[in-house]
C-alpha cells in the first residue's frame, strides 16, 4: 500500500492518524478517535459480509458512538471495496432472511448506546419481486444530513489512507444528502482478542407464517401492499425492526396503524404517552428516511382490527410475538367477511438486558415511560417573588393517588411540608380567617351547636352546584394561599431549602403561581376508585363521581414538571421519590442563589 500523498484535500475534513496503527498504536488511534468532537449525525457504511460482520458489530458500534451523538444512519453494502481508481456505486442487496435477521441483530445491539437514533437505510435492499425499477442515480435526502461518514472498510496497513477516505466521501455524497463539510473516518475497532472474529449464524428473529419458506439464504418475497400497527410511543429499536421488516416487504404502499383513544386506556402510565400527532411526526420522519420510495398511509388505529381487517388490497401483516394472536384474530375476521387471509410475519421480542424492577424484560415504551418518573419534564418556573433561598414544589394528584404518603417521604428527605387540607381546617375554624365570610355566605345553619362549621352540611350545599362551589372557593382559596405563604416564611426560619405544598386543587386554585415546580402523582382511575372505596367507605359510583369532579390525571400531567406514581410496592415509590429528590438537589445547586 502506498503512503498518502500530500496533494490537495477534497472538500470536507479528513482525519489523519499520526501513524499506521499496529499493536498498541491501534488502541492509541481508537482513543484519538474517541477524543474527537462529536458529530450530531453520521453515516456508517458497512462493507463486511453480514455473517462476518455480526461478531464485529459491538466494537464497530462502540467506535461509531464515540463520534456521533444523535442520528446514525447505516448503509449496508457487503463486499464493496473503497480501493482502486473507479468510484464504487451503490448496488442492490438481495433481501434474504439473513438480511432481515441482521437488521434485527443490529438494532438489538444498538440498545447499549441509547443516545443514538439508529436508522438502517433500506433503499438498496431489494426483494426477489420485480415490482421496483433499478436503483435510481439520484441522491436521497435525509432528515439529518450526515456530518461524518464512517466505515468498517480497512486498508491493508490499517491507516487513515486519504484516497480511500476520498472514495468514501464520494460514495456517501453520491447516495445521500450530506453536510458540505463532510468528514470521513475509517473505523478501526478494538476487537480485544487481536484477531478478527469468525463468521457466526445469526439468530432467527423473523418468522413468516406457513407456507412461506424460511432459511437464512432464502430470498424474501415482496408484496404490493401490507400493514403494521402499534402505539409507537417514543420510537425505540424494537419498533424500528417491526417497521424495517414491513418496509422491505412492501413495494408500493405500507399502511401504518397508530393506536389512539380507547386503545390507549389500558397502557401503563398513559398520561406520559406522546400525543398522537407527535408519534405520527416521529414515525413519518423515520419511515421516509429509511425507504422514501414507499407510499405510507399512517392512520389512527381505533379498534383491534383496523384497516388490516377490512382492506382487500392488503397482502401481509407484520406483528410481534405478543401481538401474533391479534394477527390471527384479524385473519379470522377477514375470513368471516369473505376476504383472503394476510400472510403474517412475526417478529421476536427484543430483550431488555438492563430492565429494572417492575419493568418489562423486553424493550418497550412502557419501560421508557416508567424511567421518566422523577425526571424533569419541562423547565421550572422563575419565581422571584417567593422567599429568597426557598425552592417550592407543588405536589398534587387525583384523589387516592397517594399525595400524603409522598409528601411524608419528601419530609423524611428534608423538605418542609405544607398540607393545604390542614390550612383549610384552620381557615374554617372559629376565629379563622375564612370563618365569618363562609358563615355569611352560606348561613348559620351550616354550624354545629358549638359554632364549628359542619363540613358535611357545607359540602352538600356546594356539591353539584357550580354557583355555590365557586362562591366557596372564591373565599377559601385566597385565604389558603395567604396561610401557605406564611408557612413558607416559617420554613425559611427553620433553615429549610425545599418547601412542598401538598394540594389536591393546586392547579384549579391557580397556586402554581407560588411554586417553582408542579409534581403530580398518577395512578389508574380503577386503582384510585379501589383506594377511595377502601379508605373512605364510599361506593364505587360515589368514588367515580368524586374523581369526575376533579381535573384528570392527564390534565394535571400536562402542566407538571415532574411525575411520580404510587402504583407499585412502597419501596418502589421510595426509590422514585429519592431519584426525584436527588435530581432536584442538582437543579437547586445549579441555580443558587434563587
Amino acid at each position: 500500500m502506498r503512503k498518502p500523498s500530500p496533494r490537495a484535500q477534497p472538500r470536507g475534513a479528513v482525519y489523519q492518524a499520526p501513524s499506521p496503527p499496529t499493536g498498541s498504536s491501534r488502541v492509541a488511534q481508537t482513543l484519538c478517535l474517541g477524543s474527537m468532537a462529536l458529530f450530531r449525525s453520521g453515516l456508517l457504511v458497512l462493507t463486511t459480509p453480514l455473517a462476518s460482520l455480526a461478531p464485529r458489530l459491538a466494537p464497530i458500534l462502540t467506535s461509531a458512538a464515540r463520534l456521533v451523538n444523535e442520528t446514525l444512519y447505516v448503509h449496508l453494502q457487503p463486499g464493496m471495496s473503497l480501493e482502486g481508481p473507479a468510484q464504487p456505486l451503490s448496488t442492490p442487496v438481495q433481501a434474504t432472511f439473513e438480511v432481515l435477521d441482521f437488521i434485527s441483530y443490529f438494532y438489538a445491539g444498538a440498545n447499549v448506546h441509547p443516545h443514538l437514533d439508529i436508522r438502517i437505510l433500506l433503499t438498496n435492499i431489494r426483494t426477489k419481486s420485480a415490482f421496483l425499477p433499478p436503483l435510481a442515480s439520484s441522491v436521497q435526502n435525509l432528515a439529518h444530513p450526515p456530518e461524518v461518514v464512517l466505515t468498517d472498510f480497512q486498508t491493508l496497513d490499517g491507516s487513515q489512507y486519504n484516497p480511500v477516505k476520498q472514495q468514501l466521501q464520494r460514495y456517501a455524497t453520491s447516495c445521500y444528502s450530506c453536510c458540505p463539510t463532510l468528514t470521513s473516518v475509517l473505523l478501526y475497532p478494538d476487537y480485544e482478542s487481536g484477531e478478527l472474529p469468525v463468521e457466526v449464524s445469526l439468530p432467527s428473529t423473523i418468522r413468516p407464517s406457513s407456507p412461506v419458506a424460511r432459511s437464512p439464504k432464502q430470498p424474501v418475497r415482496g408484496y404490493h401492499r401490507g400493514a403494521v400497527g402499534g402505539t409507537f410511543d417514543r420510537l425505540h429499536n424494537a419498533h424500528k425492526v417491526l417497521l424495517s421488516v414491513s418496509c422491505i416487504l412492501a413495494q408500493e404502499q405500507l399502511v401504518v396503524g397508530v393506536a389512539d383513544k380507547d386503545l390507549l386506556k389500558s397502557k401503563l402510565l398513559p398520561e406520559l404517552l406522546q400525543s398522537y400527532a407527535e408519534r405520527v411526526e416521529h414515525l413519518s420522519e423515520f419511515l421516509v428516511d429509511i425507504k422514501p420510495s414507499l407510499a405510507f398511509d399512517i392512520i389512527p388505529l381505533l379498534d383491534p382490527y383496523g384497516p388490516a381487517g377490512s382492506d382487500p388490497s392488503l397482502e401481509f401483516l407484520v406483528v410481534s410475538e405478543e401481538t401474533y394472536r391479534g394477527g390471527m384474530a384479524v385473519n379470522r375476521f377477514r375470513l368471516d367477511n369473505d376476504l383472503e387471509e394476510l400472510t403474517l410475519f412475526q417478529i421476536q421480542l427484543m430483550q431488555d438486558l438492563s430492565h429494572r424492577e417492575n419493568e418489562e424484560d423486553k424493550i418497550s415504551s412502557s419501560s421508557a415511560r416508567q424511567r421518566m418518573l422523577g425526571n424533569l419534564l419541562r423547565p421550572p418556573y422563575k419565581r422571584s417573588e417567593l422567599p429568597a433561598g426557598l425552592y417550592v414544589i407543588g405536589l398534587t394528584g387525583i384523589s387516592g393517588s397517594g399525595k400524603s404518603s409522598v409528601a411524608q417521604r419528601l419530609k423524611g428527605l428534608g423538605a418542609y411540608v405544607i398540607d393545604c387540607d390542614q390550612l383549610g381546617h384552620r381557615a374554617y375554624a372559629p376565629g379563622g380567617p375564612a370563618y365569618q365570610s363562609v358563615v355569611q355566605a352560606f348561613g348559620t345553619d351550616i354550624l354545629h351547636k358549638d359554632g364549628i362549621i359542619n363540613r358535611k352540611v357545607l359540602g352538600s350545599r356546594v356539591f353539584g352546584n357550580k354557583k355555590h362551589l365557586k362562591k366557596l372557593t372564591d373565599i377559601m382559596w385566597p385565604v389558603i394561599a395567604m396561610l401557605a405563604r406564611e408557612e413558607m416564611d416559617l420554613a425559611v426560619a427553620e433553615g429549610k431549602q425545599v418547601c412542598v405544598i401538598e394540594a389536591a386543587v393546586l392547579l384549579e386554585a391557580g397556586w402554581q403561581s407560588m411554586v417553582h415546580e408542579v409534581w403530580t402523582i398518577v395512578i389508574p382511575e380503577t386503582e384510585a376508585v379501589r383506594r377511595i372505596t377502601e379508605r373512605d367507605g364510599l361506593s364505587e359510583a360515589a368514588a367515580q363521581s368524586r374523581l369526575q369532579s376533579q381535573m384528570s390525571g392527564q390534565q394535571l400531567v400536562d402542566q407538571s414538571h415532574v411525575v411520580l406514581s404510587t402504583l407499585w410496592e412502597p419501596h418502589v415509590t421510595q426509590l422514585q421519590v429519592e431519584k426525584a429528590w436527588a435530581l432536584l438537589q442538582k437543579r437547586i445547586d445549579a441555580i443558587q442563589p434563587f
